[in-house]
């Protein structure tokens, strides 16, 4: 019997990248049970344009973790994924996340970010994937021989809701790197995987800050992580719309 699946998507000043996302949505089979949308205090259309996508409308506080936890705690479906709204996921999503989480030994697990837009960032994306590895392994050495691996927002990963809520879902005062943390609880109860099947998110923060300027960024904010230093994390990686 098939679970069913929810996608729980965090906005904020997304109607520049809403529409085509609802598009990828409406096209997705199987489709998902539950869109919940987590709009954190948007001044632009995004509300507008949820509510005419159809998807469920929640307002809470900004802040990812925060909204992430209200729209999981929303969910009536056993199965959630956290989408971004500049990601686009692969048509049989929904199945994907079906037959991973049948494997009971994994207890988080994500899709595979190809950074696309203006053009493909290959190298960036390339960084992004060595960093589920070398970040752990350079800031927890001791989890990354427990087999943690840190995947992050535009991973598009995904869950068992009752795990989620075991672990106490995202640390609510995290404005950044909320993911990560959330590896680190998730890896108590079993595997993280990341999946050989490909979303595509946007270079909007390359295009603003450029390539190396943004790649020298996630590996500082990634240090600064390691560090405690979350205020400094916030304010060395700003919005970008």
């Amino acid at each position: 019997m098939n679970q069913s699946v929810a996608l729980v998507i965090p906005l904020l000043d997304e109607e520049k990248a809403l529409p085509a996302l609802v598009e990828v949505v409406r096209g997705l089979v199987p489709q998902p049970d539950e869109v919940i949308a987590v709009d954190g205090g948007s001044s632009d259309g995004t509300r507008e344009l949820v509510r005419g996508a159809g998807w469920h409308l929640l307002e809470t506080a900004k802040g990812r973790a925060v909204q992430i936890n209200a729209g999981v705690a929303a969910s009536q479906s056993p199965l959630v994924c956290i989408l971004h709204a500049d990601t686009i996921p692969p048509a049989d999503m929904v199945q994907v996340i079906r037959d991973t989480l049948e494997d009971n030994r994994i207890a988080l697990a994500s899709f595979t970010p190809l950074i696309t837009g203006e053009k493909t960032r290959w190298f960036t994306s390339a960084h992004n994937f060595i960093k589920t590895w070398y970040a752990p392994l350079i800031t927890r050495p001791h989890l990354f021989f427990r087999g943690v691996r840190l995947l992050f927002g535009d991973h598009a990963m995904f869950f068992r809701r009752v795990d989620f809520l075991a672990v106490g879902g995202c640390t609510p005062s995290d404005a950044v790197m909320e993911e990560a943390d959330l590896c680190v609880k998730f890896a108590r109860l079993g595997k993280i995987r990341m999946v050989p099947r490909i979303v595509r998110t946007s270079d909007r923060r390359i295009v603003a800050w450029g390539p190396l300027k943004a790649n020298w960024i996630y590996f500082k904010v990634g240090i600064l992580w390691a560090l405690g230093l979350r205020e400094r994390m916030a304010r060395d990686y700003p919005d970008v719309r």
